[in-house]
């Protein structure tokens, strides 16, 4: 009878670690793998840019005449450090006559840097990096050619507010005429030309519409190469709709008007290098766990002596944290778990931060070098790992998410444990929409998304959801992280701490859902969530 049993226990324990197994590396969803590192995708805009180069270096044999007032506005890469001459010393004259001044700021850093070459280069790398990530395939200038018999660019014309730019990719592919004609109109800016063409009439220079008009197609078609547009109203983000149009044909095309986005460059050291401690900052939030915490910080010194630790406490007897490169915030009592998250992110200074429970220990497996790594090289904004809890079962909690429109009365979310697809170049990593918490991501992108501080004793797909749309999300499950135990033994009614933790952090008050119901309804305007 005791050999059944243990055969049976046997039998039991091997079915449970192969439905674990499977648990965790089993998707309904999972793809093949797709590449996401930086600059994969340049093949495509290449031909594109080839292409676009052909239609423009048409009709260079025809003459054209510059228009000094037009050109000055439309220079590109030629900003300059200038400032106004002082005319007027008099008393209070910076008052009654403010000047501009100017600062060059690559002189005043660079001169005082030990290694101005190294960083210049640096800075380069880093800027580079940055535009691969924050462009679009939808910036990429496409010029739809002259099918209809009209040629336009359908995307990727933008202008900065109040400026002037160039239209590329204007033609007119037209039938033998005694005179052709075609119209522009816009209506938060005015057209003109940056240079003239013989045998060529332009009306409404300056003006929401212009009409040009030739005997000679060859000749239009070379003028308009210098058509441009100048913003009047400003936006600091939307577009215009250009109506382009002959006698029998009309298009239209959208210009977009916004301010170039400022690059969030971070100077952790010159390129190649993989200096953890100066591109990782570990961020937590603690209440009543003060031996889980210091065990994390233990842990955490085993394996990065020097990484900067910023600890949110909010606990109503706050007790000291001490020790070298830790930063402890207090907070008002019971200020709550996003709040505290907030606190704890908007304190980082470095390109990366890492989210950690207050109650997780690092091991061996702990290799924040891999998630530095995959976030250096791909377009992901985020990377989880894995938590490994005391039985050995280890946890990744990859979740897809997707909104449903539904009318008048809200949409539907549903959200559903999987991922979207691996990663190649990485192996155990796939791509998702919400990870587990203990997380490494861009620290501007997660400053972008932020937590709801209302959500004060639980709170964590909330996140996602906010960053849904945002952040580009990915999960890697040979990255663990250990959880501290959390079995109580039997004869023992644990301390007076882990007692008023437990009835702060499991509180189902009917405060705390109608939160909840209130955010999920009101804020992200939901009908219904689903999940798995």
């Amino acid at each position: 009878m005791r050999f059944y049993l243990k055969k049976c226990l046997g039998v039991l324990v091997i079915s449970g670690s192969l439905l674990v197994v499977l648990f965790n590396t089993w998707s309904p969803a999972a793809l093949s793998g797709v590449d996401l590192r930086l600059g994969h995708n340049v093949g495509m805009e290449n031909i594109i840019k080839e292409k676009l180069q052909d239609l423009l270096n048409n009709y260079n044999d025809i003459s054209y005449h510059i228009k000094e007032e037009v050109a000055c506005l439309v220079r590109r890469n030629t900003c300059e450090c200038v400032a106004d001459k002082e005319t007027v010393q008099l008393p209070l004259s910076n008052l009654l006559f403010p000047r501009v001044k100017a600062h060059n700021l690559d002189q005043i850093f660079l001169q005082s840097h030990p290694d101005p070459e190294g960083v210049k280069r640096h800075r380069a790398e880093e800027y580079s990096n940055f535009q691969i990530r924050s462009s679009s395939p939808a910036d990429v200038l496409i010029v739809n050619e002259g099918n209809s018999p009209l040629q336009y660019p359908s995307q990727g014309v933008a202008v900065r507010p109040l400026k002037t730019t160039i239209i590329p990719g204007l033609r007119l592919v037209d039938k033998a005429r005694s005179n052709h004609t075609v119209y522009l109109k816009a209506t938060l800016g005015t057209f003109d030309v940056v240079a003239t063409v013989d045998m060529v009439s332009v009306k409404g220079e300056g003006e929401k519409h212009m009409i040009l008009s030739s005997p000679f197609l060859s000749a239009l078609n070379r003028q308009l190469q210098f058509v441009t547009y100048t913003n009047t109203v400003f936006h600091p983000r939307t577009a215009d709709t250009v109506q382009f149009a002959n006698e029998g044909h009309q298009s239209f095309f959208t210009i977009k008007i916004g301010h170039a986005a400022i690059p969030r460059l971070y100077n952790s050291g010159y390129p190649k290098e993989t200096n953890i401690s100066a591109l990782v900052t570990i961020v937590t939030k603690t209440f009543l766990r003060y031996d889980k915490l210091q065990d994390l910080i233990i842990s955490i010194r085993q394996y990065y002596p020097a990484i900067t630790i910023v600890i949110a406490d909010d606990n109503e007897h706050p007790q000291q944290v001490i020790g070298p490169h830790i930063e402890h915030y207090i907070m008002p009592f019971g200020k709550g778990w996003f709040a505290g998250r907030n606190l704890a992110v908007s304190q980082v200074t470095t390109k990366y931060v890492l989210w950690v429970d207050d109650d997780f220990i690092f091991t061996a497996d702990t290799k924040l070098e891999k998630m530095v790594d995959i976030l250096e090289q791909t377009s992901l904004d985020v990377v989880g790992g894995a938590v490994r809890e005391v039985t050995g079962w280890t946890a990744t909690f990859r979740h897809t998410i997707s909104v449903e429109e539904g009318g008048e009365d809200g949409d539907c979310i549903h959200v559903r444990r999987g991922y979207h697809h691996d990663i190649e170049g990485f192996a155990n990593c796939v791509v998702t929409d919400a990870v587990i918490n203990f997380f490494l991501g861009r620290t501007d992108k997660v400053q972008q998304v932020g937590f709801n501080p209302r959500l004060a004793r639980r709170g964590h797909m909330e996140f996602f959801i906010d960053a849904l749309g945002s952040l580009h999300i990915g999960s890697c499950s040979d990255v663990i992280i250990n959880h501290a135990s959390k079995i109580k033994l039997p004869w023992s009614d644990g301390t007076d701490s882990q007692k008023a933790y437990e009835k702060f952090r499991y509180s189902q008050s009917s405060v705390e859902n109608h939160i909840h119901h209130e955010i999920m309804y009101f804020k992200d305007r939901f009908k219904c969530m689903t999940t798995q």
